[in-house]
């Protein structure tokens, strides 16, 4: 019910039209109840949407096996633990980053923190500037510090020198008042409930897919750009 089809086990990229290049689109996330995970599958639905192979990866998890056990997310860890960890460095092959994280306190979590905090390398020769990020949350009440989580981590890409791409006001659902829901103009989000009983609604979905199309279709023009873009703004 929660989970569609599983993008990470096809493991081969579209060509841009046109060009000789192959362009790879990542979705890093952090989830342990399973609500990101669900929107990160609808972030790749977009990027499929839009021509393009997405590629999903886990950040690393820090809390142990039976403190997760103890939290009762064991059931759904086991559910995407097929889904492969990435490492700092295999970031920098990346044309353009799709970030999910839960929010904790109105900030990240410690997982993608650390996890962000372990990219000094790739930061010091450069290796994700030019290239468009993109954020995407959950939290467990309406005004969970979904926008300060996002824009905490905007900070760090900016760092990076990326190119931010959020939630164009062009997704016309983010403007409803007929319901509870997620997504703001800084990226696509869900509300998953003090208990963590709510999953992502269809329109919260629908946020996820065209941040994922909309970073896709930027991305389509940009790619291996990166120091054409960087000597012009010498």
């Amino acid at each position: 019910m929660m989970y569609a089809i599983p993008f990470w086990e096809k493991r081969s990229h579209y060509l841009t039209p046109g060009e000789n290049m192959v362009i790879r689109i990542f979705v890093v996330y952090y989830s342990l109840f399973g609500h990101v995970h669900r929107m990160a599958q609808a972030v790749a639905e977009g990027i499929v949407q839009a021509g393009f192979e997405p590629e999903l990866y886990r950040v690393p998890e820090t809390l142990p096996d039976e403190v997760i056990e103890k939290m009762g997310a064991t059931q759904f860890q086991t559910e995407f633990r097929n889904v492969p960890v990435i490492t700092p460095e295999e970031l920098g092959h990346a044309d353009a980053v799709i970030f999910g994280t839960p929010t904790r306190f109105g900030n990240m979590t410690a997982q993608m923190r650390s996890f962000l905090d372990a990219t000094g390398k790739l930061w010091s020769r450069g290796a994700l500037a030019g290239k468009v990020g993109s954020v995407f949350t959950s939290s467990g009440t309406q005004h969970g510090g979904q926008e300060s989580t996002i824009l905490s981590m905007h900070i760090t890409l900016l760092h990076h020198g990326m190119i931010i791409a959020g939630l164009p006001y062009s997704f016309a659902g983010q403007t409803i008042t007929h319901e509870i829901t997620g997504c703001s103009p800084y990226g696509a989000s869900t509300i998953a409930g003090g208990a963590g009983e709510r999953f992502p609604s269809e329109n919260e979905l629908a946020g996820a897919r065209y941040q994922g199309r909309y970073v896709a279709n930027i991305t389509r023009y940009i790619a291996g750009k990166q120091k054409e873009i960087l000597s012009l703004a010498e």
